[in-house]
């Protein structure tokens, strides 16, 4: 299908969606940015706190996609993350059926399969089907985002790709982002591919660059016209003699969502 011309980002602020929003116009959209906090150098950005149903419509109006990376990005109690993930992103897909939207891509998560063990070395790569196994309130609220998405596809005809990101940053930081990082460059691609892929109905994919360690198939995500060009390695001998490789004995390495499994980071509260 062609590009649209209007996508809507929200969590615009964000870690992603800062990355993204440099990178997506050279594909030819015109990006309508929403988060709850001012957007930096964005004057025409959208400010709404996804919870408000009224204020989701308002964006999502007039806009022919949208990225969804907004919501609570780290674990906190389960209100907060009730409000900001499950009821917000219900909002985004409401809104976008009142407003006619047919295409969204959710950005998932790894920890939406956090309690799955990561492969042996050698063994087959993690398939995109694999079962939900949330480590977190936050992991959770990601299955119920490819739920919801399912649903809506099934029962209202809105087209979904559910990217399960790894760690999109500049660079990776640690050994187990060795095996799960998302280039920036990567990621645009991947997300340009998925707003424009025909016929996805509700496609689950992972979100990686063609690192040497990964341990995810990519056949799903290829199979939309994502080619990743990145890969982690360059940085390995570096962390590895920082860090040493990977212990298979510790929880923390040997689950897909890390130290989430055991001692997440927290979102900052209000003091």
């Amino acid at each position: 299908m062609p590009a649209p011309r209007t996508a809507l980002v929200t969590g615009a602020a964000g870690g992603v969606g800062t990355l993204m929003r440099d990178r997506l116009p050279g594909y030819g959209y015109e990006l309508r940015l929403c988060d709850v906090k001012p957007v930096p150098d964005a004057p025409d950005a959208v400010t709404a706190d996804l919870a408000d149903p009224a204020a989701v419509r308002e964006a999502v109006r007039g806009v022919d996609a949208i990225l969804h990376l907004g919501g609570i990005s780290l674990e906190s109690d389960f209100d907060s993350v009730l409000r900001s993930n499950f009821q917000g992103t219900y909002n985004i897909y409401e809104a976008a059926r009142r407003e006619g939207v047919r295409r969204i891509v959710f950005a998932s998560s790894n920890h939406a399969i956090g309690f799955t063990p990561t492969p042996a070395s050698g063994s087959a790569a993690l398939p995109a089907d694999t079962r939900h196994r949330p480590d977190t309130f936050y992991g959770l609220s990601k299955c119920f985002g490819e739920d919801l998405a399912q649903l809506y596809w099934d029962k209202h005809g809105i087209e979904t790709v559910s990217v399960r990101i790894g760690s999109c940053f500049p660079e990776p930081s640690t050994v187990r982002m060795l095996s799960l990082w998302l280039s920036p460059d990567d990621g645009a691609r991947l997300f340009h591919a998925a707003l424009t892929a025909p016929d996805v109905g509700h496609t689950v994919v992972y979100g990686s660059s063609a690192n040497t360690r990964l341990w995810w198939d990519l056949t799903t995500a290829r199979s939309l016209g994502y080619e990743p060009r990145d890969d982690s390695e360059p940085w390995a001998a570096k962390l590895v003699a920082e860090e040493g490789e990977l212990d298979p004995a510790n929880p923390d390495h040997a689950h897909m969502g890390g130290p989430w499994v055991s001692n997440p980071p927290r979102w900052p509260t209000a003091s």
